[in-house]
């Protein structure tokens, strides 16, 4: 059964389900940031998914590293399921760009976070729920 880790679930806004992972928004304004969460119960590793299950991640993660490009200006792509201090599976899709907060370092660790307010999360989840049925 899938549950959303809690340190998840506060450090994010809630986007939507895709085929197989919850797509949500990190609350740092920093950064175009997104995390997707395959919907399985306890996953640890991207090896824990069957193949074709990671195939589906993988769509999800191009769908997500798609929209960055070509809505949020992106320059890079930032994607990683490190889970050093949460262990659920996760995947890390972050636009990067030349003058964000602390390019070209990682961006844990070397800037406060800037949470955002409400007005800019219900704007960022509606734009990225259309392009995601755009797309599908």
């Amino acid at each position: 059964m899938f549950t959303l880790n809690s340190k998840l679930n506060s450090d994010t806004h809630f986007i939507a389900d895709l085929k197989i992972s919850r797509l949500l928004l990190m609350n740092d304004s920093n950064y175009p940031w997104f995390i997707l969460v395959p919907r399985k119960g306890d996953l640890i590793e991207l090896t824990d998914l069957s193949f074709e299950d990671q195939i589906e991640v993988l769509r999800e993660i191009n769908l997500v590293g798609k929209i960055l490009q070509e809505n949020f200006g992106a320059e890079k792509l930032n994607i990683a399921a490190l889970g050093n201090v949460v262990s659920q599976l996760h995947i890390h899709v972050i636009a990067r760009k030349k003058n964000d907060a602390t390019f070209p370092k990682p961006v844990w660790g070397n800037s406060a976070t800037k949470l955002y307010d409400e007005i800019a999360v219900q704007e960022i989840v509606e734009k990225v729920k259309s392009l995601i049925f755009l797309s599908a």
